[in-house]
């Protein structure tokens, strides 16, 4: 394949794309980056389905490569995204993007013009004694076409979007150029009541085996219940057990419950990508999703 060519693997969670992924990096000599929020914080294995037993000897980046805590985001995912896609293709290799984060495959594939953001401690003194509704309202005044409303869930968060906004705004900012690439967009389309059993499987085989030991374990090694509530469905909802907010059967319902419509979420959001121009490939998830792949680069 060209050597500009991004084979890009999404879907909603559990729709099978690391398989996929694998498979399609086995078959064509090819690499992956992980376009995914959590897979790149170490010690977060099972509650982010990092599924490393599955690469076998397929090389895989920005997944392991900061410790809970250190901040990662939109800017940050592009820049690193540059480094690994310039990496792989001088190695004459084919990069595969997969993952399900929205927002990071949208930044690479929609080119977003996002920029570094350092800390500005002055602007946060200012903003840290504003109900978090006021917040909303000003990143909102800033950003009225705001991608990501999980920034909108928790003060700190929506600090830091204002605080990137601001960024933007300045004369001498630094923003990330983004390599020039033919994509191939696939994504694993699921009937909902199908993907609604995979995601209430996969969530009780995690339980089973040591979802809520890996959580204990990220606390107990120092990172804050506040933090892992920032990092999304399995760490929030077993860091409320663990924290005796929630009973063992409550935390699994909500969390079930959750997933679902994060599910749903996820699947809009593609959709949404297609209709604003992005040219996607719908694969079967009921059938083998490998051939319906080849068949469609093939063509």
């Amino acid at each position: 394949m060209p050597a500009t060519r991004l084979l890009v693997v999404a879907g909603p969670t559990a729709s099978g794309k690391t398989t996929l992924g694998v498979k399609l990096a086995e078959y064509l000599g090819g690499e992956i980056i992980s376009a995914d929020s959590r897979q790149v914080y170490r010690g977060m294995d099972i509650g982010s389905g990092k599924d490393l037993d599955e690469y076998g000897d397929i090389p895989y980046h920005l997944i392991d490569i900061l410790d809970p805590g250190d901040e990662f985001n939109v800017y940050e995912f592009q820049r690193r995204f540059c480094d690994a896609f310039a990496l792989i293709s001088s190695n004459a290799k084919l990069p595969l993007l997969v993952g399900g984060t929205g927002l990071y495959l949208a930044s690479v594939l929609d080119a977003y013009d996002l920029v570094e953001a350092p800390v500005d401690h002055v602007l946060r003194e200012s903003l840290e004694t504003m109900t978090l509704n006021a917040l909303t309202e000003r990143l909102k005044e800033l950003d009225p076409a705001l991608h990501n409303t999980t920034d909108l869930l928790d003060p700190q968060r929506t600090i830091r979007a204002i605080e990137i906004v601001e960024s933007k705004n300045q004369v001498n900012r630094f923003s990330v150029t983004l390599p020039e690439f033919e994509p191939v967009i696939f994504a694993i389309d699921w009937d909902r009541s199908a993907l609604r059993k995979r995601i209430t499987k996969r969530l009780k085989d995690r339980l089973e085996n040591g979802l809520i030991e890996e959580v204990e374990q990220l606390h107990i090694q120092g990172v804050s219940w506040e933090t892992l509530h920032n990092y999304g469905l399995e760490y929030r909802f077993v860091a409320s057990y663990l924290n005796k907010e929630l009973n063992k059967n409550d935390m699994y319902q909500k969390l079930n419950s959750a997933i679902h419509a994060f599910a749903k979420r996820q699947q809009k959001w593609f959709r949404r990508m297609e209709r604003n121009g992005t040219v996607i490939h719908w694969l079967d998830g009921e059938m083998d999703t490998f051939p319906q792949a080849l068949e469609i680069i093939q063509e």
